[in-house]
């Protein structure tokens, strides 16, 4: 729902503007958004919005990137058990808001042949698989992996079973999903399946 009082400048704008693009991309899609109809629902007009992003990929990779950012947490319990299990649950719970299903309907929009969505969006994959990795890292120095496993094949083989759910086979999510792909990641990691080659 649009506001009918001014935002201002500031952090309200972009925050508004954001949460005005993700819920656009959830309810119509990625080829049916508009930069007008952002500006409309956000409560500002859209010189608003193109001063602060220069064109709509721009303003929907950066409204995902925030989504994705703000709502997976990264999980620091001490047991690489707990970690793994916390952020693949984080990683259903955030598929299932508002913010996941912008991005799921971005990425479907490529599978059905509609407009390409922008690189920029995959790279809010590759960069939360980033953030993640210290999970890894520190359940090494715990003494929990092999030493040289691969962070990032382990996160990969976390989240691909929940993706493969949400964007392929489209069944439901849910916790035991995410238990699920946890105990099988855990269990190729401590098989030495993710280890670096050479």
């Amino acid at each position: 729902m649009s506001s009918t009082a001014p935002l201002g400048r500031g952090p309200k704008v972009r925050a508004a503007v954001l949460a005005a693009t993700v819920d656009e991309l959830g309810e119509h899609g990625y080829a049916a958004l508009t930069v007008e109809n952002v500006a409309r629902r956000a409560g500002v007009h859209k010189t608003t919005v193109y001063r602060r992003w220069p064109d709509r990929d721009a303003l929907i990779a950066d409204a995902l990137g925030d989504s994705v950012t703000t709502d997976i947490p990264i999980p620091d319990t001490g047991s690489i058990d707990e970690d793994l299990r916390g952020l693949a649950r984080g990683l259903v719970a955030w598929v299932k808001s508002s913010g996941g299903q912008a991005v799921l309907s971005v990425l479907l929009s490529e599978t059905t042949g509609a407009a390409r969505p922008p690189d920029a969006v995959r790279h809010v994959f590759r960069d939360r698989i980033r953030t993640s990795l210290p999970v890894v890292g520190r359940a090494i120095e715990r003494g929990e992996l092999p030493t040289g496993t691969d962070a990032a094949e382990l996160v990969k083989a976390l989240v691909a079973p929940i993706y493969f759910r949400a964007l392929i086979t489209r069944e439901p999510v849910t916790d035991a999903t995410a238990d699920a792909a946890a105990r099988l990641a855990l269990t190729g990691a401590r098989a030495g399946l993710f280890e670096k080659s050479g």
